[in-house]
């Protein structure tokens, strides 16, 4: 490749000056910068970022760590956080732990490595702090999707828990006493957190805690939907309704249901959660539990900001916690039972 020494002796200057050209061009007279920038084009060089990061001891990107970059969600997350990255002139490195505590660490360890300015995260884990490695680099973060104390972390996330109890209350309005909760892995907070909401929604209702029926999954996935789907619907007696903890699992429900003749909602109500893209797009389109994920990813990343400001100003400041309201939104998935 060639480097800065190369542009230098075809401009006829010092290192020195292609360097000032580069990074303090007002240093520099008109034509000195004309001759520079003329060798750079013949030449094709290419500044080298990560060197002049090293240089500067600071980084101009965040890293953004989520569970499931093929979940929708955190697709459009990362463009929330990533409109307000741009906004101050920082890129951002979006890195996928596929809901392992092992790669999620693997990964901080990497943004440790490449000395990023700030770290967004959705933890896999809903015990100890997996941050540990950030706040022994001193990198600002901010856990996102999850609530943490405001005493550790900044966090912003939405309440699940109110939008388990939203599609609880929205189920059994709708005449359903026996509804199914299609789950995922019991160490995501978020998985026991709408459970909870919905058991909320039960009691409240005077049903007996039995009124839930819990189908368990190993993962978040529309394949992971149709396996606990396929389960659903050889339960007898079966239940009439069916919350999903997210959006990928109720469509894979719904595909099983088609596919053996059980008729959503007709036969089976179901509820998803996040309202992504694909929930009002399905051949019937799905209830879900809107989850404001481009809002989370904005306030997110204007939280890291702030963070990355009051590091560099006084390493000890409060952290702030934001909690967004979910929404319901109905859709014929779940139209009342006549």
């Amino acid at each position: 490749m060639v480097g800065i020494k190369e542009v230098a002796r075809q401009a006829g200057v010092s290192v020195g000056t292609v360097s000032n050209v580069l990074n303090r061009p007002d240093r520099v007279s008109h034509e000195v910068r004309t001759r520079v920038h003329a060798a750079i084009d013949l030449l094709g060089y290419v500044r080298s970022e990560s060197a002049r990061q090293l240089r500067a001891g600071r980084s101009r990107m965040l890293g953004l760590l989520v569970m499931d970059t093929g979940n929708p969600f955190f697709a459009v997350l990362a463009r929330g956080t990533e409109r307000v990255a741009a906004e101050a002139d920082l890129g951002v490195m979006v890195c996928n732990s596929a809901e392992s505590a092992s790669a999620e660490q693997a990964y901080l360890s990497l943004f440790v490595e490449q000395r990023l300015r700030g770290v967004l995260f959705a933890p896999v884990a809903s015990h100890g702090e997996p941050w540990g490695a950030l706040r022994r680099a001193n990198i600002p973060f901010v856990v996102v999707d999850r609530a943490v104390d405001e005493q550790t972390a900044c966090s912003v996330a939405a309440d699940d828990v109110l939008g388990g109890l939203l599609a609880g209350r929205h189920l059994i309005a709708g005449g359903h006493r026996r509804i199914a909760y299609v789950c995922g892995p019991e160490h995501l907070q978020q998985v026991r957190d709408r459970r909870q909401g919905l058991a909320r929604a039960v009691e409240e209702a005077g049903l007996d805690a039995d009124a839930i029926v819990d189908i368990p999954a190993d993962r978040l996935d529309v394949a992971a939907g149709r396996d606990a789907g396929a389960r659903l619907i050889g339960l007898a007696p079966r239940p009439t309704a069916v919350f999903c903890v997210n959006d990928l699992m109720a469509l894979g429900v719904m595909q099983t249901a088609f596919d053996t003749g059980v008729r959503v909602p007709d036969d089976l109500a179901v509820v998803g959660y996040d309202d992504i893209e694909f929930a009002e797009a399905s051949l019937i389109p799905l209830t879900s539990v809107r989850h404001p994920a481009a809002e989370i990813g904005r306030l997110a990343a204007k939280l890291l900001l702030q963070e990355i400001e009051g590091s560099d100003a006084a390493p000890e400041h409060q952290h702030t916690g934001i909690m967004l309201q979910p929404e319901l939104v109905v859709r014929r998935s779940s139209t009342p039972r006549s």
